[in-house]
């Protein structure tokens, strides 16, 4: 199902005092209130307590269902994805990033206060993002994520970033790139780019096919930073690898089987780079690992013989990161 359409610009109340600035009309899609309904906005209140003097439009019942009655939910994407985004503090840094439009926000009616939920509805209002209040059990079973937080926006896909653009450098700043080779958990690839963001990855490469893209858990999971990381899908990894490598930047895989360690990277990490993770379990395929320059491992001094895939990236991208830093002191 298609996301849902921002409604009409809101006509602004000038009469009786209390009722908040920007409610609308009953003519509006989420159709005709009851007084109660009215009351309730006259007095300023809300459903679970909370009150708002604000201009964010708020109104319960949200946007129509389907004809067979059940929630519109957001489509499957043939991109990035990102169209439907839940967690208090992914909607926060959705609306902070300001990159794509923000059709509208859904929140429980019944929510309990907040400072997070303050500066949403701040930012909202500054952005002229409407609000919609609506029952709990609606928005849960819009929700694609185990815990929407009673909150969910909607907004227009990610935009891809140029994988050309990706392989130059710019600002004085080498390409530091990571590539995504099968991962398929939507809760790892959030926590591999909440990691890429805080490590400066100046690029994340995903494959189109056979690879998890960004869906309502994914942006979740990576707290808001699906908003701020440039991500783009090729094709096939093997040969955009091999493009890599024609641009002079250094392809390093992770795999448990190999006897040289991350630590060993050295001044490759001073140079354009790029970090190739796989999924747990199978690993880097075989294309790929053969395009690499080079394949190293996280030295495993345990029992347990991996390491979650996020926490893998968590560790190459910091690595690089140190070398970096190192090598500018």
């Amino acid at each position: 199902m298609a996301p849902r359409k921002p409604p009409k610009s809101p006509k602004v109340n000038t009469g009786k005092p209390g009722r908040p600035a920007g409610s609308r009309n009953s003519g509006s899609r989420a159709g005709s209130r009851t007084a109660s309904d009215r009351g309730s906005e006259s007095s300023g209140g809300r459903s679970g307590g909370r009150t708002s003097t604000r201009g964010v439009v708020r109104r319960t019942g949200g946007g129509a269902p389907n004809r067979d009655g059940r929630p519109r939910t957001a489509p499957a994407a043939k991109g990035l994805g990102g169209e439907q985004i839940e967690g208090r503090q992914a909607v926060r840094e959705l609306l902070i990033g300001q990159k794509r439009k923000v059709k509208e926000i859904w929140m429980a009616a019944d929510i309990d206060p907040a400072p997070i939920l303050d500066d949403i509805e701040q930012i909202a209002d500054a952005a002229r993002v409407p609000i919609l209040e609506v029952p709990r059990r609606k928005l849960e079973e819009t929700a694609r994520s185990e815990a929407p937080q009673g909150i969910i926006a909607f907004a227009q896909p990610l935009e891809e970033a140029s994988f050309a653009d990706m392989l130059k450098t710019h600002h004085g700043v080498a390409p530091f790139l990571v590539a995504v080779d099968g991962v398929t958990d939507p809760g790892n690839l959030g926590a591999l780019l909440r990691c890429c963001d805080g490590a400066g990855v100046t690029g994340v490469v995903l494959p189109k096919h056979r690879a998890v893209h960004v869906t309502p858990t994914v942006a979740k999971s990576s707290a808001g930073a699906v908003e701020h990381v440039p991500m783009t899908l090729v094709s096939g990894l093997p040969t955009a690898i091999q493009q890599m490598r024609d641009k002079g930047i250094w392809v390093v895989g992770l795999d448990d089987s190999s006897r040289d360690t991350l630590f060993d990277i050295g001044k490759l990490a001073t140079d354009g780079i790029c970090i190739v993770l796989g999924a747990e379990g199978a690993g880097l395929s075989r294309l790929v690992k053969e395009r690499c320059d080079t394949i190293v491992g996280i030295p495993m001094l345990g029992q347990v013989s991996s390491l979650n895939v996020s926490a893998a990236a968590a560790l190459a991208t910091y690595e690089v990161t140190r070398v970096r830093m190192a090598s500018r002191a």
